[in-house]
């Protein structure tokens, strides 16, 4: 009997050590996968294998999506230019303002439905989402905080160091880390249900204005709208174009990233979700209303020499 008891316990005492927290399975054991809610019409969104989406990967992707450690001075976070409430873009302004008082040189991108881009900002500058993250973080005139030092607080803060610990698997903290995370949680602002997606699923009827403006929207010889905002998901083929906003280039757009003539003036096509709360508009916020902007389209366009007339190829 007493061997027995002696047994017993050292089984009690073996599961309690497995219990503890240093013996915790690796991250694909615990972690949550996140299920992506695709909208109806959507195509599928493709994640990337070395940063698949979990419910703990995006709590932290929004964590630090909100918090201003990410900035220079600790007072601006991602969230402070990108507004829920303005469909992801800054408050109304034309131009960002960084944390010295600077005003940048173009508006604040929206961030919903980026999962389906693969080229960022009104340049493309970033290859993929993870890498668009750094970006605003150590740009001069916007965060503008040096990598190292934002690592380094966040290794230093009595919370970021165990939550990033769970999703990754790994200590200490990298940037590789913090890229990953707040891209996790950028894959899922998602904006799929307007009127129009409602009216595409049989819930809504468009009024006769509004399948008049439908019908302008996608007619080859009246507004063609749809060659640049595709008709249906995202609204935008994620492209760059030249739409003769400017005869001169103050910014030379896509061109300073290729050094490609062919780019001068391109800029990416911006989806139209949103549209209403997403003002002003164009890469550098020069038109405060739709009105404007459809005016411009109707009769503003502006050529230049290089590369020449519009163009709105790919």
């Amino acid at each position: 009997m007493k061997l027995k008891l002696i047994s017993v316990l050292s089984i009690i005492v073996f599961v309690a050590a497995c219990n503890k927290e240093t013996d915790l399975p690796e991250r694909t054991d615990f972690l949550e996968p996140y299920i992506l809610q695709t909208p109806a019409g959507f195509p599928a969104m493709q994640i990337p294998t070395e940063n698949p989406l979990t419910k703990q990967g995006v709590e932290l992707g929004r964590k630090l999506f909100y918090d201003p450690i990410l900035s220079g001075n600790n007072t601006m976070s991602c969230g402070t230019c990108h507004v829920q409430e303005f469909g992801f873009t800054d408050n109304g302004l034309a131009l960002s303002i960084g944390i010295d008082g600077i005003a940048g040189t173009r508006n604040s991108m929206p961030v919903m439905n980026l999962g389906w881009d693969s080229k960022f900002f009104w340049d493309g500058g970033a290859a993929d989402l993870e890498s668009q993250v750094i970006g605003p973080i150590q740009n001069p005139v916007e965060m503008h905080e040096d990598l190292s030092n934002a690592i380094a607080e966040l290794n230093a803060h009595p919370e970021y160091p165990a939550l990033f610990k769970q999703v990754f698997g790994e200590s200490p903290i990298t940037s590789a880390h913090v890229m990953k995370a707040i891209a996790q949680f950028e894959r899922t602002l998602i904006s799929g249900n307007s009127k129009y997606d409602k009216y595409l699923r049989g819930e809504a009827v468009l009024t006769p204005q509004e399948l008049q403006g439908m019908d302008l929207f996608t007619s080859f010889d009246k507004g063609d709208c749809s060659h640049c905002h595709v008709l249906g998901s995202t609204f935008t083929d994620f492209e760059f174009k030249n739409n003769g906003l400017d005869s001169v280039y103050a910014d030379e757009g896509r061109y300073r990233i290729t050094l490609n003539p062919d780019d001068l003036g391109r800029f990416k096509t911006p989806s139209l979700r949103n549209i209403e709360v997403t003002a002003p508009y164009m890469h550098d916020g020069r038109f405060s209303t739709l009105m404007e902007v459809i005016q411009h389209y109707n009769s503003g366009f502006a050529n230049h020499p290089k590369p020449g007339p519009i163009n709105f190829g790919a």
